[in-house]
């Protein structure tokens, strides 16, 4: 796997999976991308961002890399990672700096921005991205991109995310003891709206809801640039649980129940209750549950979970002003009547995104918006990647991998 190919390797940890992506993208055109391979395997030792058992962990890993690498028939030395985390933050920044020349260069976006990082409390944290909201130059605001511009000063107001420090750390050392090298990490709360939001739609404001198996991200956007993200702390799995505790019945057999006969309904009146029997779905269950009471449980824990996302809106003051819709992602969305409720309590137009089919796309079977984080990583991925670094996945890269593998040390 090498530069000259355009072959790139991606990691989308999650708290219930783990994906790893090998894909190409055009020479000429870095937004035309073909995904060649997915493999898909369960993420059993990892919970809200934080590592539970190192070991397991770096297994899970190293079986999605094993069977991705069959199947492109090449070694994996170089990768770009994504994950969430209930232990990301987002703070805002402000800083100013003087320019070094007669227009703004490079090196003076990177002063302002590095003075940004520099001035904010990170205590027992790490950086993670720098985005910028909006450059000011010579006290004109809402600039996108300075650079070329004459000007004295330069003012950056940036969104900064940030984790753990020792819970990022452990994650790197696991994918570095299974002879990865790191290129890049992205928060996955940033990567879906790269990919399912359109131009239009960064321009007016518009608010992303991803939905994840351990938080729930939320990311505003307008005039084109990120306005506002926050991780609350009500997820998908926090359905399962309720499903557990109030039918008696196991975690796994609570999962089937939520995939395959729970929907949100609000109409209590127009709901047809019916009878599951829980011995078809699991020889340990021995009674019935109704689905009116099932749908009780998952409505309140919905409702919940869009409460929480209305008053972090109304924090922004856009509580119910948001020409550009609310966009749902990720499998949290996909619940039967989910739509209805989230437009009754955002009280704004709500939509679930499924992706534009593309001829890039049509090789796997990503047509889900379980994948939006994981092509908007790709994407942003591709967008910051040096041409110079490159991902140096080569043959002799490939034969030290496998070296260190058998070593005993």
């Amino acid at each position: 796997m090498s530069l000259e190919n355009n072959l790139i390797a991606s990691i989308d940890i999650w708290s219930s999976k783990i994906r790893t992506i090998i894909w190409q993208f055009g020479e000429e055109n870095k937004e035309n991308f073909q995904v060649l391979w997915i493999w898909i395997v369960e993420s059993t030792a990892i919970r809200k961002g934080n590592i539970l058992d190192m070991e397991e962990f770096k297994n899970n890993l190293d079986k999605s890399l094993e069977e991705a690498e069959k199947i492109a028939w090449e070694q994996v030395a170089w990768a770009t990672i994504s994950f969430n985390s209930s232990h990301l933050e987002v703070f805002e920044s402000k800083w100013v700096v003087s320019v070094s020349g007669d227009e703004i260069e490079y090196d003076d976006i990177d002063r302002v921005m590095d003075m940004a990082k520099n001035w904010v409390d990170l205590s027992n944290k790490e950086i993670l991205k720098v985005i910028p909201d909006y450059y000011t130059v010579d006290l004109e605001p809402w600039i996108r991109s300075p650079i070329g511009m004459s000007a004295r000063k330069l003012e950056l107001k940036a969104n900064i995310f940030a984790m753990n420090s020792s819970m990022l750390n452990n994650i790197k050392k696991a994918i570095g003891d299974v002879w990865i090298e790191i290129h890049d990490i992205y928060p996955n709360l940033i990567s879906a709206p790269e990919w399912i939001l359109s131009k239009r739609q960064k321009e007016l404001w518009v608010v992303t809801i991803d939905i994840w198996a351990s938080t729930t991200g939320i990311t505003v956007y307008e005039e084109g640039s990120l306005k506002f993200a926050k991780v609350i702390p009500v997820w998908w799995e926090n359905v399962t649980n309720d499903i557990a505790l109030w039918t008696r019945v196991s975690i796994d057999t609570a999962e089937k129940l939520k995939l395959e006969f729970a929907e949100v309904n609000r109409n209590e009146e127009e709901l047809i209750s019916k009878e599951i029997d829980l011995k078809k779905i699991s020889n340990n269950e021995e009674w019935k549950v109704e689905t009116d009471y099932l749908s009780k449980i998952v409505t309140a824990r919905y409702e919940e979970i869009f409460n929480f996302i209305r008053e972090e809106l109304r924090y922004i003051w856009k509580d119910w002003m948001l020409p550009e819709w609310a966009v749902l992602v990720w499998w949290g969305s996909k619940m039967k009547w989910t739509v209805d409720l989230a437009k009754e309590i955002l009280r704004l137009p709500v939509a679930v995104w499924t992706p534009i089919e593309k001829d890039s796309l049509t090789s796997t079977s990503i047509s889900d918006p379980i994948f939006a984080s994981v092509i908007g990583t790709l994407i942003l991925a591709n967008k910051y990647t040096k041409e110079s670094f490159g991902f140096k996945l080569n043959f002799i890269d490939s034969i030290i991998k496998m070296f260190k593998k058998i070593m005993p040390f």
